[in-house]
């Protein structure tokens, strides 16, 4: 019988691919086999119940992290986001969101109920990132009583908020920060800590598998709030299975072990590696800013097409996380080697030098927040279809239909989709959208 999941995968390990995507062990974490997979049993604690090894382990972490509290999660940041949300659903909130948010949000807001008043970036790098106003910020919370805020920080090409100005605001109006820290679980331990708890924000989570040696589904929800702390669990028992995976939580408790011993040396060594390539092609490509272990190339704005990259990088050896025609993003670890680097230098090179060029051009969009006729939660479950992106002009977005990666909304559920929305549909590849049946 063919068994084509694990034959790829098999495959895959044994190609030798310098892994420039997700997850953070890059291949080299510890083996953490079905040996270890148990339930519930007599002195191994329960998750939702933590008061043994699981509270333990947790414990632990907020020390390294600095929080009030933090707990795991085995479902990933998704589960951390339906937590948050669901502690503001409790407070009867409005969320104040930054609209590059992942279709996570999306979907936990669907299940909640929740209002959401959006804050549009000024985008840069596509519909992935873009610079978020101070001012749009206040004047969101100025109008809307009772709110709070949430903002994806670092996004999806690693540029990062300006957490410690929006937190000053959150405070004056009353409002709790929460943060999307996913792609950001090493920045506690970077030279200068630019963790979101440690610049203010209220709640933040972090996928621990994105950029530490962790297996898929690790994750850990921190707050700063001795208040949220009495709430956050619960919470995340509302949307979890009961059976989290062992081995995943075994993966966060053995990253611990590696954050308290290991991980700044690395990043030590991997900020020195990233500054090498980057000043090695620096007079061909242009790089984003922002977190430095997301390599962001800004393919177009440097003359060349990204998704042609991307395949000339996995010709020679190496395989990026995300590329499109206008972007090509290498993520990287603290786990990656100086060979790696080598090896990626090389590929790179070789990819430029096989690479058409182009004219030039910026990968900026505008966006127009769409118009709003129906709720997330009313157009998510209502009866929907699937059509033509060519033929859903005018037509309600019911639940999102984007691909993961990068899972950013375009016309978020409850919308009418536009010309705009359409175009950019085109750009992305996407060709078909749910809408809600007429």
């Amino acid at each position: 019988m063919d068994t084509p999941i694990y034959d790829f995968l098999k495959g895959y390990a044994a190609s030798g691919t310098v892994r420039c995507h997700m997850p953070g062990h890059k291949g080299r974490a510890p083996a953490l086999g079905s040996e270890l997979d148990i339930t519930e049993i007599s002195g191994a604690d329960s998750l939702f119940e933590a008061s043994g090894i699981i509270r333990e382990s947790e414990r632990g972490m907020s020390s390294l992290y600095g929080t009030a509290d933090t707990f795991y999660s085995a479902g990933g940041s998704t589960l951390c986001i339906q937590a948050m949300l669901a502690a503001m659903k409790q407070e009867g909130r409005t969320v104040v969101a930054a609209r590059n948010v992942h279709r996570a949000f999306l979907n936990a807001a669907a299940l909640l109920g929740l209002d959401v008043k959006w804050v549009m970036p000024d985008y840069t790098d596509g519909i992935l990132s873009g610079t978020l106003s101070l001012g749009d910020i206040k004047h969101a919370l100025a109008d809307t009583p009772n709110a709070c805020v949430y903002l994806t920080s670092p996004d999806y090409t690693g540029r990062m908020a300006d957490i410690r100005a929006v937190s000053a605001i959150c405070r004056r109006y009353g409002a709790p920060l929460l943060a999307d820290n996913a792609h950001g679980a090493h920045l506690r331990f970077m030279p200068t800590d630019c963790h979101p708890i440690t610049l203010g924000a209220d709640m933040c989570c972090d996928s621990a598998h994105k950029t530490l040696p962790a297996l898929t589904g690790a994750a850990m929800l921190h707050t700063s709030s001795e208040h949220y702390a009495g709430v956050l669990r619960q919470c995340m028992s509302l949307f979890a299975s009961t059976s989290p995976s062992y081995p995943i939580m075994a993966s966060l408790d053995l990253c611990r072990r590696y954050a308290a011993e290991q991980i700044r040396a690395d990043i030590s060594l991997n900020l020195a590696e990233i500054d090498r390539l980057r000043r090695t092609f620096v007079e061909r490509l242009s790089f984003a800013d922002g977190d430095p272990f997301h390599i962001t190339l800004r393919a177009a704005e440097s003359g060349y097409d990204g998704c042609e990259l991307a395949k000339l990088l996995r010709e020679g050896g190496a395989e990026c996380e995300y590329a499109d025609s206008g972007i090509v993003i290498l993520l990287m670890s603290p786990m990656n080697t100086r060979e790696d680097y080598a090896r990626l230098t090389e590929a790179l090179e070789n990819a430029l030098h096989a690479a058409k060029r182009l004219a030039p051009h910026s990968d900026g969009i505008v966006l127009p927040l769409p118009r709003r006729v129906m709720s997330i939660r009313e157009s998510v479950f209502s009866p929907s279809e699937e059509i033509p992106v060519a033929e859903a002009e005018g037509r309600i977005c019911a639940a999102v239909k984007v691909p993961c990666p990068p899972a950013v909304p375009i016309a978020a559920s409850g919308e009418v989709i536009d010309r705009e929305c359409i175009e950019i549909y085109k750009r992305y590849g996407i060709t078909t959208v749910n809408v809600v049946c007429r």
